[in-house]
């Protein structure tokens, strides 16, 4: 598959998953005007608020949670994520018509000798009509890359990437369980190779300042955005970095992503999504489209075009713990290594899930994944998708 058809079938999937979000929420009729604690927890971009949760694994005072999240994967290694969040106090009327704005602080170290710091703010305003998310922070992530040489192929080689990011995202409600909005980013970053690296298709530059606006929409209809067992979620977005802007140089991001999720039976949830990316213009290789499936770092297929689809089916034992199956496949193009390139890349696995938030169905994932050369152990808070 060429570059050109990886670039259609992106098309062809945003098309064929709008027009089917569409056609279910004229179907349906499912509008949030009714404000139920429930229909709050099925719109897209909400934050848990996990405050009335009883979990021995957290620290609370009053509006203030803290907790911590141990992370396992083949990009970063192993480490914990320490994370704490205020959440702005509500009226009884408020807390009915939107979720509570919070203010969140987040730190990360791993094995790899990786660390990032971070802080966000989610805000709502008129009944949920309007969200505002923002995050900045600063992050020195070291990482490994396969070389794209004949002479050194499937040779790893170190890949550091340090500097400042800045995101901020304003929705508004359109229609029914539909949102858009506006967004922008901006990161300077420094990247600096074990070995001298230079590529036709990304940029390699040692210093970039990437900065853009965009346009994004999301449609949901999931009973709970944190472990769904019932609903649909489509979300595309497109963004524009320039120089016009103070960016170093003009490409775009577009990406699209949909999930389907249906309950079997009582303990038996089956659910897929499919995935698409696409860089247009000079890139840079830190954001560059991945392959985004379990069983081989992210860092191994990088390319200007990527699709993916997977499923899995989720057992839920008893109250605490569950087992998944999961399988599914990813191809890409325009690649920095030239590493199976137009070949379709497996992933398949088995997981353990532990339920440490049973009301808000926050699961410790622990899954085993294997690829056509490649095994990795995955450890995190939530489902992968």
């Amino acid at each position: 598959m060429t570059s050109q058809k990886l670039r259609i079938s992106f098309l062809v999937l945003l098309a064929i998953i709008a027009s089917e979000a569409v056609a279910d929420d004229k179907s349906t009729g499912t509008d949030t005007e009714a404000k139920t604690d429930r229909e709050i927890d099925t719109r897209p971009g909400m934050a848990p608020d996990i405050r009335d949760d009883e979990s021995k694994l957290k620290v609370q005072h009053g509006n203030f949670v803290a907790v911590p999240i141990p992370i396992s994967n083949p990009t970063l290694g192993d480490g914990l994520v320490g994370g704490a969040a205020y959440f702005y106090a509500q009226s009884d009327e408020k807390q009915q018509s939107q979720p509570a704005s919070m203010t969140a602080i987040a730190a990360m170290y791993t094995s790899s000798d990786s660390k990032a710091l971070g802080i966000a703010q989610q805000s709502y305003w008129r009944d949920d009509k309007w969200r505002f998310t923002g995050a900045t922070g600063a992050a020195d992530i070291r990482l490994s890359l396969l070389a794209p040489d004949e002479s050194t192929s499937g040779q790893s080689v170190d890949w550091r990437i340090k500097g400042e990011f800045f995101y901020a995202k304003l929705a508004t409600r359109v229609r029914g369980n539909w949102y858009g909005g506006v967004l922008t980013r901006l990161i300077n970053a420094e990247q600096s190779f074990e070995t001298p690296a230079s590529d036709d298709t990304f940029d390699m530059s040692s210093d970039i300042l990437s900065v853009g606006v965009g346009v994004y929409a999301e449609y949901d209809t999931r009973d709970m955005p944190i472990s769904s067992y019932s609903g649909r979620y489509f979300k595309v977005d497109a963004l524009f970095n320039d120089t016009a802007l103070g960016s170093d140089s003009t490409y775009q991001s577009y990406n699209a992503a949909y999930r389907s999720y249906r309950r079997l039976n009582k303990s038996i949830v089956l659910a897929w999504e499919l995935q698409a990316c696409h860089r247009k213009g000079d890139a840079p290789l830190w954001d560059a489209c991945t392959v985004k499936l379990r069983g081989f770092p992210a860092t191994d297929y990088l390319g200007k075009a990527s699709g993916s689809g997977q499923a899995e089916l989720r057992w839920q034992l008893n109250k605490r713990w569950g087992l998944v199956g999961f399988a599914g496949a990813g191809i890409y193009s325009s690649s920095f290594n030239d590493i199976r390139e137009h070949q379709a890349i497996p992933s398949y696995g088995i997981g353990v899930r532990f339920s440490v938030l049973a009301a808000k169905r926050v699961n410790l994932r622990v899954d085993y994944a294997r690829s056509t050369d490649s095994n990795a152990v995955y450890v995190s808070v939530g489902e992968a998708f």
